[in-house]
């Protein structure tokens, strides 16, 4: 007879998570057992979890944090417990979870801007959106400015307004094709559908990293009639070649909105889309420029994106940046009458849509990851992806 050991997680244990300390210090270590604190919680337990881009901006320092932090945005697993006034999910449903925390009651919420949750962050919460202060609504791992709320680089996750975010996942997919549901996927998404892409355009991409791809993607699905990605890394090109099929622009060699101007007959690309943020590749003028003023990054690939981009045509930022910027390049903007739209993806807004798209077939997620690791190894993981090792794309952990 089969004898099947099941192991039962007991409340007020440990478990193992990726705790950042410092800049550059992300530790695989022991941490408290997440807990139910709210009727409307529930506690996941993590089967995939992703490095993005984002963490990246902690990890560097860019973004400050001063206490130990679990990190991790991009999750999803298995539901463990719920708490009392959670009735659409129960224990053993498989869920992935979007990375803006939001109540789903609240005038933002209502108003299809869930990353403006006013109630997910009290602590930092606020209308004017200023560097240290007055901030948007919670998101996972993400520093305490923006809730304080430990992510899902670890065994288990506590997951507040579980009856709003969270969602099941479809008999029949893997974790590896739902995954990026929780962040990429309806982030490279917004910044297409922001563009009011209809079909036929041509869509430019800068940054062939996680998010560019996925906005290489989404651009075709819809309907896009050129889409080239631009980035200063030869492997991340090829990915976008390869995945994508996009055509594909090396910044390194060359001006790239020169030669996107050449390319669209003079005019310029109906959409420009950034996806890199703060920390694009720069000159050494461009360093001193920030510690001048008082910035941190650079805003180099805005600026490509207004140079870029068509008289009347569209800018979307998804990149993150946290500062003012000096020489923000407004008369351009006006003489170009351009739209830009800018922020972090109203994830819930899109995630059953594009969970049709990802059960149809119209879009593949997984052929972008390049390293699957366990969790115990993330601080290699977060080096080989910060220091773009080894062609590093997308990293996928396994506690």
């Amino acid at each position: 007879m089969e004898v099947k050991i099941i192991l039962v997680k007991q409340k007020g244990g440990s478990m193992k998570a990726a705790v950042f300390h410092k800049p550059h210090d992300i530790r695989y270590e022991t941490v408290p057992d997440p807990i139910i604190k709210h009727p409307r919680d529930a506690i996941i337990r993590v089967t995939a979890t992703a490095i993005c881009g984002s963490d990246l901006h902690i990890i560097n320092g860019l973004f400050p944090q001063l206490r130990n932090q679990v990190l991790g945005h991009e999750f999803m697993g298995i539901v463990e417990e719920v708490g009392s006034e959670v009735k659409n999910l129960k224990k053993g449903d498989r869920v992935v979870v979007p990375f803006p925390i939001a109540c789903g009651g609240c005038f933002f919420c209502e108003h299809q801007t869930p990353g403006a949750c006013e109630n997910s962050n009290p602590e930092h919460y606020g209308p004017r959106g200023k560097l240290m202060s007055e901030k948007g609504g919670g998101m996972f791992g993400y520093t305490d400015l923006y809730g304080g709320y430990d992510g899902g680089q670890a065994e288990y996750v506590r997951v507040p307004y579980a009856d709003y975010g969270p969602r099941k996942v479809p008999d029949g997919l893997t974790d590896e094709q739902v995954l990026f549901l929780t962040d990429i996927l309806p982030t490279g998404w917004s910044g297409v559908d922001w563009a009011n892409v209809k079909g036929g355009e041509t869509v430019v991409v800068f940054g062939c990293g996680p998010v560019g791809l996925m906005a290489q993607k989404a651009a075709w699905l819809k309907g896009a009639a050129r889409v080239i990605g631009v980035d200063v890394l030869q492997y991340r090109l090829d990915k976008a070649h390869e995945v994508c099929c996009s055509e594909v622009i090396n910044n390194s060699e060359g001006d790239a909105p020169d030669k996107i101007i050449e390319m669209t007959n003079g005019r310029g690309a109906d959409v420009c889309i950034d996806a890199v943020g703060l920390e694009a590749d720069r000159r050494f003028i461009d360093k001193v420029s920030a510690v001048i003023h008082m910035q941190r990054g650079t805003m180099k690939v805005v600026a490509d994106c207004m140079t870029a981009v068509r008289r009347g045509g569209h800018v979307s930022i998804m990149g993150v940046y946290g500062t003012t910027y000096d020489n923000f390049p407004l008369g351009q903007w006006f003489d170009k009458g351009i739209t830009i739209r800018a922020g972090q993806a109203p994830v819930h807004n899109y995630i059953d849509l594009l969970m049709d798209h990802v059960v149809a077939g119209r879009i593949k997620t997984n052929d972008i990851i390049s390293h699957r690791l366990p969790l115990k190894d993330v601080s290699h993981a977060y080096k080989i992806f910060n220091n773009h090792e080894d062609n590093c794309v997308k990293v996928v952990l396994t506690p």
